[in-house]
């Protein structure tokens, strides 16, 4: 017998069915709903932030590289001499700007016979947006430098520049100063002196003037630390330290100490023409010190503490050569730049030249202490280094030499004596 199939259509639902049917059909409602209308779906996602750009910070260097001598010369200054150490500043900004999205370009432009002109280096660099302007140049540069961009809010650092002038009557606002002034160092000289109570001076003084200015230097040190300079005398015999053999000026040179009572000799011979003679050839065996012999620096290759053998390796790899003073000046000052940008996250100089004068401010420079600008004079505080060509013999300021702000204000001018009024 046939029987039909169920007509299931015709049934009704059990309550279980339903139930499920139910759950289904609230289940697919939104999904129907999502596929008709997207786009309140895409404007819920939030925006991603756009990755923030590098800060590039562009470090003018300008400088007049040093003729090569007509002659073998093994102390003949580098022709990268200055520009070695900006570039491992370059190095050292940049590697922490990594961690800090910053960049750091050098800029540098080296001054020679067909292109003399400081100034007009300093405003093409100023024109591809430079503005920081490291100098490694004489102080009349510095000045007309100084002068020359203040209007584009450019920040100057002197990098090659002792002149006590340039921190006293013709400071400049808009001008750092890196390097020691003379009254610095022969501050630093007279210290040790005044510590190893060689307090009677015979002072010889070349025939430049910065010979004659590093002599005032010393006038005023000895002045100010109680020392006595009991002869003093000029040197008339020549460029002797650089001299090929024997003259007939030798016996008048070795005569030249004769009958005078002094403990140590101080020679002021800045471009080292003479003072390497004096050393062994005074009639009474005595100490020599001052630009040659012992000397008050801010660098030398016998410098091993606070981390200066790390920087000296860094240097020996990247130059080739061993850091000079003038390099260590120069890299300082890049990295000042460096420290400070990356304090205050811009580049900005209207925000980066008030900031190198306050407290906060300071820089980490192999020195034991950290290293800050005087408000005064914008000369910056240092540790200064007193070395004889193969060992360093001591570290200004030395102990016991105290000061109500920090021991290293003993060395320089301070704020009752300073005679600066920027212009």
């Amino acid at each position: 017998m046939h029987h039909p199939a169920p007509d299931t259509a015709l049934r009704p639902m059990t309550r279980p069915s339903w139930l499920r049917a139910a759950a289904v059909a609230l289940a697919l409602a939104p999904a129907a709903a999502r596929a008709e209308d997207p786009a309140p779906a895409a404007a819920a996602q939030p925006a991603q932030p756009a990755a923030p750009q590098a800060l590039e910070t562009r470090i003018g260097l300008i400088y007049r590289p040093q003729p090569a001598p007509s002659s073998y010369d093994a102390e003949a200054a580098p022709e990268d001499e200055g520009l070695a150490g900006a570039k491992m500043g370059i190095t050292d900004n940049n590697t922490t700007g990594r961690f800090t999205k910053q960049t750091y370009v050098l800029d540098e432009v080296a001054l020679t016979d067909d292109r003399p002109d400081a100034v007009a280096a300093a405003k093409d660099l100023i024109g591809k947006g430079v503005r920081y302007l490291v100098l490694a140049l004489p102080a009349d540069a510095v000045l007309a430098v100084a002068d020359a961009v203040k209007d584009s809010g450019a920040v100057v650092l002197n990098a090659g520049a002792p002149d006590d002038r340039l921190r006293g009557a013709e400071c400049r606002a808009n001008v750092f100063h890196i390097l020691p002034s003379r009254a610095m160092l022969t501050d630093a000289l007279a210290q040790y002196l005044t510590v190893m109570r060689w307090r009677k001076l015979f002072l010889i003084v070349g025939p430049t003037d910065a010979d004659k200015a590093y002599a005032d230097a010393m006038r005023n040190s000895a002045r100010k630390f109680a020392l006595k300079i009991t002869a003093e005398k000029p040197w008339t015999f020549g460029p002797l330290a650089k001299a090929r053999g024997d003259t007939p000026t030798r016996a008048e040179a070795m005569v030249f100490t004769r009958g005078l009572d002094y403990d140590m000799a101080i020679v002021a011979d800045e471009e080292g023409d003479w003072g390497d003679y004096v050393p062994y050839r005074t009639v009474d065996p005595r100490p020599v010190g001052g630009t040659q012999a012992l000397t008050p620096t801010t660098w030398s290759p016998v410098l091993e503490t606070w981390g200066a053998a790390q920087a000296q390796n860094r240097f020996r790899r990247l130059a080739s050569r061993l850091m000079r003073p003038l390099d260590y000046q120069v890299w300082a000052a890049v990295r000042t730049v460096g420290e400070a940008v990356t304090a205050k996250k811009t580049n900005d100089p209207a925000v980066i030249a008030p900031y190198l004068v306050e407290p906060a401010f300071t820089l980490p420079a192999y020195k034991g202490v950290p290293l800050s600008f005087r408000p005064w004079d914008h000369q910056l505080r240092q540790a200064i280094i007193v070395v004889q060509p193969k060992a360093l013999v001591s570290v200004a300021p030395e102990q016991g030499f105290l000061h109500q702000r920090t021991p290293l204000d003993t060395l320089g001018v301070d704020l009752p004596e300073t005679t600066c009024k920027f212009k």
